[in-house]
């Protein structure tokens, strides 16, 4: 066991290393980016800059995985004004919500909304409240164009250091635009993404109950926040949640134990094991941090996130059920899955994570001193009948089916009464209902 919290601790160590680099790497290049969207704002005030560098920063340090990280640029539009037009989505599972962005007849201060560039106007002449839909399509043309204005300008001025952006894939025609920079040895993609800011929409509180392990002030701070628009298609809006789920994961950095070094690990042994060093399609840092933000409500105690190896493993076994049920649930809007129409092949994916939870050690290699004897399979090969459970009965998505895991994987170490008790009552329930599919 000592070998074992060795190895653990010698890769969080390697991992950390790295992330005051990252977060300076990150802040240098995204001062060219700010400075970019300036020169677009003084273009065209339409288009406002998002200074809130903190989370960017915050989250970037904690990554391995280089995928492309969203700068917002939030539209300077009173967004209670307007009306949103939801379409209804044609699986309860489909999501996030579809819209359009409608502009009243008689509203007062939208003006620059109804310009052509980014408006078009109604043709159903029976709609008497909307006149026109602000069009996501053209406003990202309109950005585009401004993006590249600005860059010409800002290369010209010397804003910004010469050769350390690329622009090639603005020719391209997509939902985000995206710009490589250059910061020391590091390469950093930006998605550019214009957004709707609202205070509407934000999802009700009955979903903290499912987040015991927050603070309840917290959580109604940052769901006052409201979810946000951005460009679903060129004619449709859709909902984002991407700034709560971030203050969320600030929260979990203010906490005791190790739920963000958890995540850390977790991203960089799917950077460099599961998806053969970011070559491969994957899991992305989103789908780790939401499995993370799961596992902080199902495991709220202390002592859950106290010891490195049970933190990881606690995050694990919410990973594992999900992908063996093919449904990861979002945190804000449960009923949306976030596995569906990801694009991946999810039981490649599963092998891959469940051979690290059953054999960690051969992940955990920094170089070859590292690594001893390989030690014995944590569990047996009928986990995954057990991980399918909540597919066919929501119930078992509590904390004691997630003991009864934890237990599997020999990692559970609480000594609890109670949820021992409940832990032992669900296994109980589970070999019983294992003996009768027999």
């Amino acid at each position: 066991m000592a070998v074992q919290v060795s190895l653990w601790h010698h890769f969080l160590h390697a991992v950390r290393s790295r992330e005051a680099p990252r977060a300076q790497d990150y802040q240098r290049a995204e001062n060219e980016v700010l400075a970019l969207l300036e020169r677009v704002h003084a273009l065209d005030p339409r288009f406002l800059v998002d200074y809130s560098r903190d989370l960017g920063a915050f989250q970037f340090s904690l990554r391995s995985s280089e995928d492309p990280l969203d700068v917002e640029v939030p539209l300077w539009v009173d967004a209670e004004a307007l009306l949103i037009e939801e379409l209804e989505a044609p699986e309860p599972e489909d999501s996030p919500a579809l819209c359009h962005l409608g502009v009243p007849r008689e509203a007062a201060g939208l003006e620059q909304w109804k310009t052509e560039d980014v408006f078009s106007t109604c043709v159903d002449e029976s709609n008497g409240q909307c006149c026109g839909h602000i069009v996501p399509g053209k406003v990202l043309r309109v950005l585009k164009d401004l993006l590249v204005a600005a860059i010409v300008y800002c290369r010209h001025h010397r804003l910004i250091p010469p050769g350390s952006l690329n622009a090639a894939s603005l020719r391209e025609e997509q939902l985000r635009l995206s710009l490589l920079v250059s910061s020391g040895w590091r390469k950093i993609r930006f998605n550019i993404v214009p957004v709707v800011r609202r205070k509407q929409g934000a999802p009700t509180l009955e979903w903290t109950q499912l987040m015991p392990g927050f603070p309840e002030d917290t959580l109604r701070r940052i769901v006052g926040h409201g979810v946000d628009l951005v460009p679903a298609s060129t004619q449709h809006w859709r909902t984002s949640s991407g700034y709560p789920l971030t203050q969320l994961l600030g929260v979990l950095g203010s906490l005791r134990g190790h739920r963000l070094d958890s995540l850390s690990i977790l991203d960089r042994v799917n950077n460099e094991s599961w998806r053969d060093g970011g070559q491969s399609p994957g899991l992305t840092f989103d789908h780790l941090k939401v499995a993370l933000l799961w596992a902080s409500a199902l495991f709220p105690t202390p002592e859950d996130w106290a010891e490195l190896q049970g933190a990881v493993y606690r995050v694990l076994v919410v990973l594992l059920c999900c992908l063996a049920t093919r449904n990861l649930p979002h945190p804000l809007q449960p009923r949306h899955n976030l596995l569906r129409s990801c694009g991946l092949d999810l039981s490649a994916v599963y092998q891959r994570v469940e051979s690290f939870a059953r054999r960690p050690e051969a992940s955990l290699r920094i170089h070859a001193t590292h690594l001893g004897r390989s030690a014995p399979p944590r569990v047996d090969t009928g986990v995954k009948a057990l991980l399918q459970l909540p597919a066919s009965d929501p119930t078992y998505w509590t904390t004691a089916y997630f003991d009864v895991l934890l237990d599997k994987f020999q990692v559970f170490n609480i000594q609890d009464r109670h949820r021992v008790l409940a832990m032992q009552s669900v296994f109980q329930k589970t070999k019983a209902l294992r003996r009768e599919e027999s």
